[in-house]
């Protein structure tokens, strides 16, 4: 493989990259927009939310470990959306229970 063939996949890797976290992040602004224009948290998990926020911090970690752009914007964008979520979410019930 020549550096010209190198670059190709390099270029095409970022593009396959910045794809999927277009789609995935994507996805799930509508249902946070939706959360937090409505203020209806009774279907939200704390525990899943609480292991969902965990899990895409790690996966920024891991974009920044690895110097990949797409993967540090797109779990920028969804932490930062989860996690206002979670936090919501475990006021509201907080008050709740007082």
């Amino acid at each position: 493989m020549n550096a010209l063939d190198t670059l190709a996949t390099t270029v095409n890797t970022q593009w396959l990259g910045y794809l999927a976290a277009t789609l995935t992040t994507g996805a799930f602004v509508p249902q946070a927009l939706h959360t937090f224009r409505s203020s209806d948290l009774a279907g939200i998990s704390l525990g899943m939310y609480g292991a969902f926020t965990c899990g895409v911090a790690l996966w920024l970690l891991y974009g920044v470990a690895l110097g990949q752009a797409p993967i540090v914007i797109a779990n920028t964008i969804t932490l930062a959306l989860a996690s206002l979520i979670l936090v919501r979410t475990w006021r509201a019930r907080r008050t709740t229970r007082r």
